[in-house]
Formats: C-alpha cells, structure tokens, sequence
C-alpha cells in the first residue's frame, strides 16, 4: 500500500525525530504531513509506547487521508495532531498547534469542551450541531460555531488512549441563518414605527443586542463636518451613554475622520494599537472605545451623520459584522428619512407599487376580514384570475379551503400569531392542471396579511430529474459492487488451495490458471465500469471478439462453483459437441451466464438441482438455466429484469432476487443482439430463463508459420529494466519475466533507474508512472533525450488507464502502455515484437 518514500524520510530525519511506526501515516505532500516529519517526536507529549503504535498510526492515517477537518488526541497529555483541512480551522495557531497540549492548544474555551473530553475519554462518543465558542485564532475573540464527532481510540490493550474528531464550522452558515431572521425581525420592528427618533432608538437597539454590542450611537455632523453631536445612544454599562454631547472629529485621529469623509466605512480592532488612533488614545479612552465601526452617510459631497459601532475592548471584526452595519446604516436612514418626509414616503410607496407591478414575484395584499386589496400582474397571472375577479373579493371565495387548504391555513396562522410563515404546496385549477407555488407571508401593521408567491413549478421538476439522478448513481455503485463480486469466490478458493502444501503441478498451475482468469475478468470490469458516464447513459462498449460458448459457460460455473458446493446443490451441465461461436464479449458473456446460475442457486434450496444447456437451434445459440427454486408469479415474470423488480414484492418473500443481477443480464444481451425471457408455472415451481444469441463461424487460427515465428521471437533472450517504487510489484513482474528466460535489472528510484538505464542500455524498460521524486513520464523523456536509448522499447506499465493518461505518455515518448495488472500474453507478445525488430 505504501511505497518507499516513509523509509527514505525516516533515513533524512533520523530516528530519534519521528519512531518507526509514522513512517506511513506521514507518506505523500501537504503541509501537515511535511511538519509531521519534522516534529522532534522525544518532546511531544504524544510519545510513543510500543502498545500505542498500531491503533494511533491507523487514526493519523486516517485523518491526514481526510477531505473533512479532523484531529487526534492521544496520551495522557492529550497530544494534538491533525490535517491540513483541520489547519485552516486553526487560523494563527497553526503550525505551533502541530504534536502540542490540547488544553494548552485551545486554552480559551478549554472549559467549554472539557466535558465533551472527558466523555470520549470515557469510551463515549459524542455529536453537538452548531456549538457556540468563542475562540483566538487571529489575535481576537471571536464567535464561532462548530459541528463535532468525538470518538474515543484504544490503546492495543483495548484501554482508551485518546480521541479523534470531525469538526465542520459552520459559523457562516449559523450567522447567515440568524442574520436572515435579523432582517425579518428589523423590518417588522421598524414597519410601525412613524418618528425620526424612535426609529433610531429601535434600530439601535437591535443591531446593539444582534452583534452584542457596548455601544450604537447615530451622529449627526454640523454643516461644517468638523463636529459631530449625538442626539441619543443605545449603551450597556458600565459603558458611559454619549447621548446629548458632541465632539471635535479630528480629535478621533485625522486618517479616521478623512476615510469617514470620503464616504468610506471605517473599521478598527483596537484603537490602542491602530497607527491610525495610537496617538489619540486621550479621546478613545474618554468615550470608552476600543474597536468600532463607523458608516458614513453622505449626502451633496458633504458628510452628513454615521453610524457607530463600539466595543469596549479589542474585537476582530467580521466581513458579515460590517455588512449589518452598512446595511443597518442604509435601513435607518431610510426609515428616518422616511419618517420625516410624508412626500418621501408617498413617493416610495409610489415607486414600491410600480416594483411590485413589475417583478416576477406575485405578490398579495388582504385585510383582516381576508378582503384582497391588491395583487399585482404576476400574482394574477400565477392565480389565473383577472384583476377585476381578483381585488375587492374575499380570499376564502377565490380560493375556497377545500382547493387551498394548506395556504390558507399558514395565512390563518400568521395572521393570528403575527409570526411569518411560508410553504411550498401544489395548486390545483379546474382544467385539472396544477402547478408548484412558494408562498411566504407577513401580517401587516393593520393586522392583514402581505404576501410574496411565485411558480416554482420547474424548480420541482428539476429537484425530481436531481433525484432520480442520485437514484441512478445508487443503482450504478449497487451494480458495480454485484458485477465485482461473482469472481471473489474462486479467486478465493483458488488462493485457499495455493496455500496447501503437498499440491502437485498441475493442481498449481490449474489453480493459478482460475485466478489468472478471473483477475483478467475483473480488471476488465473496472475498466470499463469506471467510464461513470457511458454506463448511466447506456453506452457500454463491448470489446468483440469470437468466442466459444463451452469456455463462457465453464468460466462462469468457475464463479458459482463455490456457492453450489456449500449448499450441496447438482449442476446438470449440457453443451454442444461441435464448437458453437458468437462474436461477442467474453467478459459480458461469462457475467450472463455467471448472473443466472447465481440467481438460480441462491433460490434453489439446499440439495435440489440446476441445469445449465446449451444448443444450436438455426442460427441461434440457446442457452437455457432451469433451477428447482422458488418459482415466482406468472404477472412477475413480465418484470423479472426490470432492474429492483424485487423491490416491489411483498415483504415475506422480500429475499427474492430477480433485481439487479437480471437487469444487468437483459442489458448486456440486449447489446449483443440477442433476447432474453423467463418462463415459470407459479410459486414453488422453479424458474426457467432462456438466452438467445446469434451464431458465427470460427474465425480461422493463425498459420503455423506466424506461430512459429512467435515463438522464435519470445524465446530470445532481452535485457529488460524494471521500474516500479513498489517492491512487490516489481518483483514479482521481474520474476516472471525472468522465468520466460530475459536478463532483468530492477530498480526502485527514478533518478537511479536514469543512471543504471545509460550505462546497462536495457532493450526495453518497464516503468511505473506514478514514481516519486520524478514520476515516469518525466522519465521517459529524459531516457528518450539520450542517444544511448534510442533503440530502446518503453513500455509503461500502471494504474492510470484512462484517455488523457494514454496521451500523456504517449506525449512522453512511450511507444506501449499497459494498465494494471498487466495481462502477460499481451505484454509477451510486445517482447516478441521487440526481438522480431531488432532481428530485421
């Protein structure tokens, strides 16, 4: 699983810096991981006992192989270690927090999380959602909001050793969530109010009580701008109120005052710090201010009035804190302005009616008595009713409780408690049609109601395409789980088998031959299940070729064998005597047939008897599986291969097959030009599936001069290098080359492959792509760049096998490239290719 690079960072490091069982929690890049290797682990409060090692290697795997924040606890010191999501949790505290004291770590709310501590310390796990804390991570307090998993960690001795955590902030979206009531509930405190002066108090008041403020002060400036006064505050003592004073701006720092006049909203952490405000500390400490934000109003190039914000002690203001203040500034001023202009407000009422008459929202105004006193064009065009039909009726008669039960319940309710409400619901007309509508609704200061409506009808639909999408990912992964899991079991018992000892040769090599052959089965399966796209779409490419009837079904029986053996079952199996060819998938075929006698013996009971023919009839191949099983509904067999036809059984046969197995079988015969139906007499009476493919003759086999010349060719002797940082790997393929009768030279380390490559002049060479230090196509291009390997043959063998890694080492200079596991009769013949040239 791991390759060399954890041994080659622990001879860099040293063992005394970091013990022998990190080396492959801290393998590849990233920033965590590179401090990791450099953490003095003789000073780390972690230590590392013996007993320690396996479970805590496993979790910083885990945690350092994570997308999501997560840390480890571990020790009686509680010694922290996390990954790089985790690190952007830390802001400053990161990189000191790397192998430090938890509590000393996170001292500023240690308090608050202890308790949380104690009880993963005490083999409890525990889950909080949006837990409140308040913590220094860029010099400031800060609230912030988490989301938690604690779960404990043992020790070896099955004791508790430390814990591990998931953590996700969610201080953004908690804020959002607050913020949007915060809107709510400032429109409706304000929507009442009629003077300058209480609408300044209010506003005050909320935005000091929401942000949890020392101090809201509106100033207003002289004509001036040089002084400003303060007509009344919102203050918490033992903050003194400012109310009825006025002050000297340029006693507040110059650079403060100037950003103001230019219309500029001016923020400070701390004025006792600040370049800007250190020397007009006098003023600051006077007032009692040491962070703040102040929104300027400006009106005629001139600076009218602001909006502050105080703290009494240093704050780090928020991007979403200045937000509220800018738009609390932009809202107050609005409705003081609105307050003491009648015209001004006439006039916004004016324009507000033309908005309304013109967005593409409906929107509805009723009295108290559920009279509708208007509704705009859009809210007639999604009600489908005229403006005369409309205004001057009541509600309950254009849409009476039994066609609109649900909205005119939420309107009932918010008119009754004076809460918003809203809902999502489907209305339905008299043609029959109906459509999705969003309605959110507020009681207005008459005690009507004002709502806001819109057709969401496309929204559900696409909600409903998003679904049935998820539900067809859903399907995919089940399916490619149950098309991998078929050749397990005589890879399984093949490998069982390979472990006896007193196995002769040809038991080995039968054996060797089974999981040779279900390994290749396999590997094509995850080529081709992992083009995600071609298989929801339906395009599954088959790869074509003639194949023998007699060797699809052995193979398949391979697969099944097991399963039968273990239940005690009798396989009848009948083929033709004369060859009987289709031109068609091997691998698709062999999961046919594998997929119906897997379904057959899972509802064959234990003992009874399956049968498995096949016939040439025409020009046809027939390949029929009848079972003793237990049979199913006549109306059921219509829908055998409807993929999850199990699904829809009734609950006490609710273990029945016929899902996605069969699905897949009707596909992919489908695909190869065939049928495929199924035939039963009724419950308890088994089951009969039959599979119609067309016939072709056999292609005619190589002439024995090609062969001989084949075989000329590969018994010749290559000097092969092999690359490949997994040891494994590579020697078990230099082995095996080796076996065929070839010199192999094998190396681990890209740059060590160069030199070696120049000196030895291999014929072919073997290279991994995903090297490190220098990856293989990096290397490649340099062995393409020396002369001394211009007759060389490169041939990369890896994992990566899609398209664009096909092009990008072809772009390299590799002349072939083969994905793992290689199948060996392809790489032979490329070896032979390779002789038959240097022989020309």
């Amino acid at each position: 699983m791991f390759s060399n690079y954890g041994k080659r960072v622990r001879n860099d490091l040293g063992a005394a810096q970091m013990p022998d069982f990190w080396h492959t929690a801290v393998e590849g890049n990233g920033e965590v991981r590179a401090l990791l290797r450099e953490l003095d682990w003789s000073t780390s409060p972690l230590g590392h006992p013996s007993n320690w090692q396996a479970p805590l290697t496993t979790a910083v795997g885990m945690v350092l192989s994570s997308a999501f924040p997560m840390f480890i606890a571990w020790g009686p010191e509680l010694g922290f270690l996390y990954n790089d999501a985790y690190a952007v949790i830390l802001g400053d505290k990161h990189p000191a927090a790397l192998g430090g004291r938890f509590k000393q770590i996170w001292a500023e709310i240690w308090f608050d999380i202890a308790p949380i501590i104690d009880g993963a310390m005490s083999n409890r796990s525990a889950y909080f959602e949006d837990l409140p804390l308040t913590v220094i991570r860029r010099g400031y307090p800060e609230q912030s909001f988490f989301t938690f998993s604690y779960s404990p960690l043992h020790e070896n001795s099955g004791r508790v050793g430390g814990m591990y955590c998931t953590v996700i902030e969610t201080t953004e979206r908690v804020l959002a969530e607050r913020r949007a009531i915060f809107d709510l509930k400032v429109s409706e405190a304000l929507r009442p109010l009629t003077s300058a002066e209480d609408v300044v108090t209010r506003a005050s008041a909320l935005l000091g009580e929401q942000l949890k403020l020392a101090r809201v002060i509106y100033g207003e400036c002289w004509e001036t701008s040089d002084t400003v006064f303060v007509p009344r505050d919102w203050t918490v003592p033992p903050l003194p109120s400012l109310a009825g004073r006025s002050f000297a701006l340029d006693d507040f720092g110059p650079a403060i005052i100037n950003s103001l006049r230019a219309g500029q909203i001016v923020t400070a952490n701390d004025s006792a710090t600040d370049p800007r405000t250190a020397d007009f500390a006098s003023s600051y400490t006077l007032t009692g201010v040491r962070a703040f934000i102040a929104v300027p109003l400006i009106k005629a190039g001139r600076l009218v009035a602001f909006l502050g914000l105080h703290r009494a002690e240093p704050h780090r203001w928020t991007a979403s804190d200045i937000r509220l203040a800018r738009e609390m500034a932009e809202r107050t001023w609005s409705a003081v302005e609105a307050a003491r202009a009648q015209a001004d407000l006439r006039a916004e009422r004016d324009r507000s009616r033309y908005i309304f008459d013109t967005i593409g929202e409906g929107f509805m105004l009723m009295d108290r008595d559920w009279n509708v006193t208007y509704i705009n064009a859009e809210g007639l065009r999604i009600a489908r009713v005229t403006k005369e039909q409309g205004i001057g009726h009541n509600y309950r008669q254009l849409w009476p409780e039994p066609v609109d039960p649900d909205c005119a319940q939420m309107y009932r309710q918010v008119m009754e408690s004076g809460d918003p409400g809203a809902l999502e619901y489907c209305q339905s007309h008299p043609d029959g049609s109906a459509i999705w509508v969003e309605v959110r609704a507020y009681r207005t200061g008459e005690g009507g109601i004002a709502s806001f409506f819109r057709d969401i009808t496309d929204r559900k639909e696409t909600e409903q395409k998003l679904r049935a999408a998820d539900q067809r990912k859903d399907e995919f992964l089940a399916m490619l789980a149950h098309e991998l899991r078929n050749p397990l079991a005589p890879i399984s018992a093949a490998a069982e088998l390979l472990t006896i000892s007193r196995l002769d040769e040809a038991q080995v090599r039968h054996s060797s031959a089974i999981i040779s052959r279900q390994v290749a089965h396999m590997t094509r399966l995850v080529n081709d299940l992992l083009d995600v796209s071609r298989v929801t779409s339906g395009l599954v490419t088959l790869a074509r070729a003639p194949v023998d009837t007699q060797t699809v079904i052995t193979e398949a029986i391979e697969q099944v064998r097991p399963l039968m053996q273990v239940r005690n079952q009798q396989l009848s199996v009948h083929v033709p005597s004369q060859a009987a060819i289709v031109l068609g998938d091997k691998a698709r075929l062999i999961q046919v047939v594998a997929n119906l006698l897997h379904n057959a013996t899972k509802y064959t009971p234990d003992g009874r008897r399956i049968e498995i023919c096949a016939d040439a009839e025409g020009g046809e191949l027939v390949i029929t599986v009848r079972d003793e099983g237990i049979g199913m509904e006549r109306e059921l067999t219509a829908r055998a291969f409807d993929l999850f036809a199990q699904a829809e059984r009734s609950a006490d046969r609710s273990l029945g097959g016929l899902g996605l197995g069969l699905a897949l079988v009707r596909h992919l015969v489908e695909l190869h030009c065939g049928s495929v139906h199924c035939y039963s007499a009724g419950l308890g009476t088994g089951s009969t599936f039959v599979v119609k493919l067309p016939l072709m003759q056999a292609q005619p086999a190589a002439s024995e001069r090609q062969a001989e010349i084949a075989s000329s060719a590969a018994s010749r002797r290559l000097k092969l290098l092999v690359v490949d940082d997994n040891v494994d790997a590579a020697e078990a393929l230099g082995m095996l080359l080796a076996s065929c009768g070839h010199d192999v030279i094998i190396e681990h380390e890209s740059r060590s492959a160069l030199q070696l490559a120049l000196r030895e002049r291999p014929d072919a060479c073997l290279l991994d792509i995903g090297l490190p230090d220098m990856d293989g196509n990096e290397l490649a291009r340099h062995l393409r760049a020396s002369p001394e390997m211009a007759d060389a043959t490169l041939i990369a063998v890896t994992g990566y096998g899609q398209d664009e890694d096909r092009h990008r080492s072809a772009h390299a200079g590799f002349h072939h490239h083969l994905v793992k596991p290689i199948v060996i009769e392809q790489l032979a013949t490329l070896l032979a290719g390779i002789n038959l040239r240097r022989d020309g």
